[in-house]
């Protein structure tokens, strides 16, 4: 058996804004780099781990990129595309032309089939013999991995989750154990939350609280490489080479700014992993975020130098201050002339003052900036005491949950 190279990425979230700022082009860079790096490496398989749009209803642009890109795939050297579904893709967008894009090896799992086994997806090599295997395991939703029961505890609905998902990867031991012994290395896919990895402020909570949580020992060991996707710093899971995030390929929120972006590529030697390569992405736009009082802000802004990149930075400024500056946009336009690098400032107000009602929240806050769950902790901060908030959270993320799920 020959060596193999595969590579690893997700969390694309074609078509995301970032406060109704696109991003189109900067994903486009990306996808044309990644072009060329399946080229470059001879890739003979890519996994796409989910979350491939931001929108279960993607825009039109969106789509056209996701079909261009796959259409120019087959102009590389790479044979097979494995596609998962994200909890931000719809299923039904993602399965749409499954029939048709597996004429072209393009195997698509957007959800969890009614048939387990059609998520075991065998990949030949041009002599026709098994080289691979992949069980592409999508995002699993509550109604994939167990039955609610009435009257459950916290404590018991998170564990039942937990072990839902575990139980949900193990039923693929005994379909595998055949080409385990014939030396045919297994990739498990999977688009979670795994117990100890670092999140964004990008990323949408998937489970309550830390239901769904997984550890690297939920995960049958006869997987040769487990492809993770929904968490977008690029990371190890427990500490386990082999258990892995790519991350996203391009920052997404602000909280991302020191991110460096990769996907990953690995070699097998038959049954064996002999090397796996983070390759960084290259940036296009600079997310740059400062924090601190308005002097502090502004020495730190009159500070920034260009990067050089081929689009300007954007900057979230974070001002702490006890009453409203009226002038900020004025200041930043101001700081703007003197740094015209800088593209466009996204200000923020940060009120340091004790004891705020809800009402005035709402006062100091703009709407786009006012989730559901931070309405909720605020009322609990002006409400009840500290030590009641974990589990009042717990209570109302499952209600939004659950609503989400309708």
């Amino acid at each position: 058996m020959r060596f193999m190279k595969i590579l690893h990425t997700a969390d694309w979230h074609l078509g995301k804004k970032l406060e109704q700022c696109d991003r189109t082009d900067e994903h486009q860079d990306f996808l044309d780099w990644l072009i060329e790096k399946l080229r470059a490496e001879c890739i003979d398989v890519l996994i796409i781990a989910g979350d491939v749009f931001d929108s279960g209803s993607p825009s039109n642009t969106a789509l056209e990129q996701y079909y261009r890109f796959l259409r120019m795939v087959k102009d590389t050297c790479c044979r097979e595309v494995v596609i998962i579904g994200g909890n931000h893709d719809s299923i039904s967008t993602l399965n749409a032309p499954k029939a048709l894009l597996k004429y072209f090896n393009v195997h698509i799992v957007g959800g969890v089939p009614e048939v387990f086994t059609e998520q075991i997806i065998p990949i030949h090599d041009q002599q026709g013999e098994l080289e691979l295997v992949v069980c592409a395991v999508p995002f699993l939703r509550d109604r994939d991995i167990r039955l609610s029961i009435s009257g459950e505890s916290n404590e018991e609905r998170e564990q039942r989750i937990k072990q839902g998902i575990s139980d949900h990867y193990h039923r693929f031991v005994e379909h595998i154990t055949t080409y385990k012994e014939a030396n045919v290395p297994v990739i498990a896919t999977g688009h979670l939350f795994a117990a100890g990895s670092t999140t964004s402020e990008s990323e949408k909570e998937i489970h309550v609280g830390n239901l769904g949580q997984v550890h690297g020992d939920h995960f049958p060991a006869e997987f040769n490489y487990i492809a993770l996707g929904h968490i977008h710093r690029p990371q190890l899971v427990n500490r386990m080479e082999h258990i892995r995030y790519s991350g996203s390929p391009i920052p997404l929120s602000f909280s991302e700014n020191e991110d460096k972006k990769q996907v990953l590529i690995l070699e097998f030697n038959g049954g064996t992993l002999v090397s796996l390569v983070p390759h960084e992405v290259p940036c296009g736009r600079k997310l740059i975020r400062i924090k601190g009082d308005l002097e502090s802000v502004k020495r730190k802004l009159l500070a920034l130098e260009d990067p050089g990149l081929k689009y300007k930075p954007w900057v979230e400024v974070q001002v702490e201050t006890a009453t409203a500056i009226l002038d900020l946009d004025q200041q930043l336009a101001q700081i703007q002339a003197a740094k015209p690098f800088i593209e466009r400032f996204f200000p923020r107000q940060n009120r340091v003052r004790r004891n705020k009602t809800l009402d005035s929240i709402q006062e100091e806050l703009a709407l786009k900036d006012l989730t559901p769950k931070a309405v909720f902790l605020k009322r609990c901060e002006s409400k009840v005491a500290e030590e009641e908030f974990p589990e009042l959270m717990k209570t109302f993320e499952e209600a939004l949950e659950l609503m989400g799920q309708k």
